[in-house]
């Protein structure tokens, strides 16, 4: 058998198999932690935060006494510049995780070429973790490594943890952001519209408890701490925006 050790950089099969599970998970992983994508996801996440920005905004502008057609225009321009980041947002974070993700299959498939061996050894350590024994194991093996492309999709499955679902093009997760700030920005002027005082405040709960229960439910978890995190994370941030704003008052 061919030395390894420049595959393995003088770890054990085990041990590479664990960094290159922790280098898959890199596909998804973004500045504050693993981002999940989709296009609902970014609909919702857009939705959410969009409303964020915009109540935190009013806010301040209704602590100040901002006259309403002042406010309106500023909250207008706001909200313009807000349908545009999170469209590119979501739409550069989808070119990214592509990016990524066909960076690592390519270097898959060269040490597939060039370490087929290497590749051998790991499977045999994936498969007899899973309690695969001989002659079972020998007949998986074998199969598996008579087919190159057959072998990608299982060290990339396998070794990297990466699922290889169908992925959502950037422009139609961008869109999906579009659609998401839209409905934000149009809900909250017409609650402002029906009630320049109540309207913005129930609105923006609103949003934020459907998307934060939406959200669980893609994702599959609890609901209910779900939204209490959510709305927990809203309060505060609304809170401190206005806290802030008294804060200012007093000091100017």
């Amino acid at each position: 058998m061919k030395d390894s050790s420049k595959h393995f950089a003088n770890h054990s099969a085990l041990e590479h198999l664990k960094e290159a599970r922790e280098k898959g998970q890199g596909v998804f992983s973004e500045v504050h932690g693993l981002e999940p994508s989709g296009c609902m996801i970014a609909l919702l996440d857009s939705a959410k935060t969009t409303v964020i920005l915009l109540l935190t905004t009013w806010t301040l502008l209704f602590l100040f006494a901002t006259p309403f057609s002042i406010a309106s225009l500023f909250l207008f321009a706001l909200s313009f510049g807000l349908l545009f980041l999170h469209t590119g947002r979501s739409a550069y974070l989808g070119w990214a995780r592509l990016e990524r993700l066909h960076r690592l299959i390519e270097e898959e498939r060269w040490e597939i070429e060039h370490h087929k061996e290497q590749e051998k050894e790991e499977l045999i350590e994936m498969y007899e973790a899973k309690g695969f024994q001989e002659p079972l194991l020998s007949q998986v093996i074998e199969t598996l490594m008579a087919d190159d492309n057959r072998l990608l999709e299982v060290m990339l499955t396998e070794e990297l943890a990466i699922p290889l679902e169908a992925y959502e093009h950037p422009l139609k997760q961008g869109v999906y952001a579009l659609i998401g700030s839209s409905i934000s920005v149009f809900l909250f002027f017409l609650g402002r519209w029906i009630s320049p005082f109540y309207g913005p405040i129930i609105i923006s709960f609103g949003i934020v408890i459907s998307a934060s229960l939406l959200f669980a439910k893609i994702q599959k978890n609890e609901k209910m701490r779900a939204c209490i995190w959510n709305l927990s994370l809203f309060g505060m941030i609304v809170g401190g925006v206005y806290l802030l704003g008294r804060f200012l008052q007093n000091v100017l």
